[in-house]
């Protein structure tokens, strides 16, 4: 599995404190068939001008020798749009997934339709291929919305441990999984238990192997790779087969 987003560049924001944190939690995902990330550390839109902060790049001198060698590390960014993205980020590719024409962006929690619509569509201006990160986190989203933003050229990023929830963020990212409208799953890891790996092994359980491939494996190699992702089909989801292979990764972790 290929994880793209997650916080554990260490110190450098509210994700994980440390190094030794950090190797932590990738050596937690080695054991779990984690085989590659992408380290994507909170940047504002208006810092991404100037590039990468010169404390991410020490901070990942840091990290890189002693990660485990199971696990790939790649670079980027979480990138909050509070402006529009400049165009010197698509020119420099320094904060998107991998180097790659993707960049993993997200909003404040309160944003409309519209303004989600038309930051996007700024992005896809610019040269680059908006990933969204966790829509189902937005009171905004709905099936209905992320239509529309993938009909203008955004892809969408589910937060693969909120398929386990059952508050209203956990029914809208189980409706986008449902109706084939998430293009990859990640943990957004913030130095915590967050994985892929229950998620994925739901997706299996109930009869979803190829989506469980596609959402956590193909395309997210695919991003790193600058090449196109592949539709991921719908899927009927049983939120009590859920919970119950969630307690069972639970107990192992106990």
């Amino acid at each position: 599995m290929i994880d793209l987003h997650n916080h554990l560049l260490p110190g450098v924001d509210d994700g994980s404190p440390s190094v030794s944190h950090s190797v932590r939690v990738l050596a937690g995902f080695a054991a779990q068939g984690i085989t590659a990330v992408c380290l994507t550390p909170h940047l504002l839109a208006s810092e991404a001008a100037a590039g990468v902060p010169a404390r991410h790049d020490e901070a990942f001198r840091a990290l890189q020798p002693a990660a485990p060698d199971e696990v790939t590390l790649h670079r980027g960014a979480e990138v909050m749009l509070d402006r529009p993205l400049p165009v010197e980020v698509a020119a420099d590719r320094r904060v998107t997934l991998g180097g790659s024409r993707y960049i993993l962006v997200e909003f404040p929690r309160f944003i409309t339709f519209q303004a989600v619509a038309a930051a996007l569509r700024r992005v896809i201006e610019t040269g680059l291929v908006p990933v969204l990160a966790h829509p189902e986190r937005y009171a905004c989203c709905s099936p209905e919305a992320v239509v529309r933003w993938r009909e203008l050229g955004a892809l969408m990023q589910v937060d693969a441990t909120t398929l386990l929830s059952t508050r209203a963020r956990g029914g809208r990212a189980r409706a986008l999984v449902e109706r084939g409208l998430a293009d990859i799953l990640a943990a957004d890891n913030h130095g915590d238990d967050r994985s892929l790996a229950a998620p994925h092994a739901m997706l299996v359980e109930q009869d979803g192997t190829a989506q469980a491939q596609l959402l956590t494996v193909d395309n997210p190699a695919a991003i790193l790779a600058d090449a196109a992702v592949t539709p991921v089909p719908p899927i009927e989801l049983r939120l009590a087969l859920f919970t119950r292979i969630k307690r069972l990764f639970d107990q192992e972790e106990e």
